[in-house]
């Protein structure tokens, strides 16, 4: 079964199981109830990234307090996408946008990589996490990104799965066409880094061609905003590499 897109969906960190019943937090029950005006009986997609997607109702509802009862599985659990979304923290109101959007696109792992040229080294993670929550939430997707603690570039590169592709979005690329590069690694499973809104230092760009789990792409003959060419990388992978494919 698709998503049904006209239905409200919410995520819960409560098991789902048919006549158990949950009650929402308060803050999606203050949204569901005042500003969705929603009733005793009225229809609701539940998931929590782990049991797949339920059909429930609202079986009690006050002015503060919402309780929903599973009645029934309509989308079975998928398997959690396995494309690691890297990238340098922006600036409040392009990061926000930019893990909504590789939440979007399928992103499994959200990764931040602290570099030379990061302009807002200090990241509030539960901020990251409820925009992703909000993006799984409005488009239909089941499997939650795991979220991991950001990570100073020198470390994530020493720490890095070498069986995993990484794929590194280079301004400098002297070629552009990205799609020949994408397509030497079908078959293998991958991840992005995206830069910081300054771009990669040198030594940074030096050292990711050293490796030889690197591949470098470019995006095109214009120079994109971090936050594009995040949208950018991810359509071109998802289309030649992933899940699109």
């Amino acid at each position: 079964m698709r998503a049904n897109y006209k239905m409200q969906r919410l995520f819960t960190e409560m098991p789902l199981q048919a006549g158990q019943m949950i009650d929402a937090p308060a803050d999606a029950a203050h949204y569901l109830l005042n500003v969705m005006r929603m009733r005793d009986g009225d229809p609701i997609l539940l998931f929590n990234g782990v049991d797949g997607e339920w059909l429930a109702h609202i079986a009690q509802a006050g002015k503060k307090r919402l309780s929903l009862l599973p009645a029934e599985l309509v989308r079975p659990q998928p398997a959690a996408p396995n494309l690691h979304y890297c990238f340098a923290p922006l600036k409040v109101g392009r990061m926000d946008y930019m893990i909504q959007k590789a939440v979007e696109m399928g992103a499994g792992i959200l990764q931040p990589v602290i570099t030379q040229h990061c302009q807002m080294p200090k990241l509030n993670g539960e901020r990251m996490q409820a925009n992703a929550r909000e993006a799984a939430e409005q488009c239909g997707i089941l499997s939650m990104p795991l979220y991991r603690e950001p990570v100073r570039f020198d470390t994530f590169i020493n720490e890095w799965d070498r069986s995993r592709a990484l794929i590194f979005c280079d301004e400098a690329h002297d070629t552009n066409n990205p799609l020949p590069l994408l397509r030497t690694l079908k078959g293998q499973p991958a991840g992005v880094l995206i830069g910081p809104e300054g771009g990669f230092s040198d030594e940074e760009r030096r050292i990711l061609r050293q490796q030889d789990f690197v591949t470098a792409i470019p995006l095109g003959p214009r120079i994109l905003r971090a936050d594009t060419a995040a949208v950018a990388a991810m359509a071109l992978i998802q289309a030649t590499i992933g899940d699109w494919s």
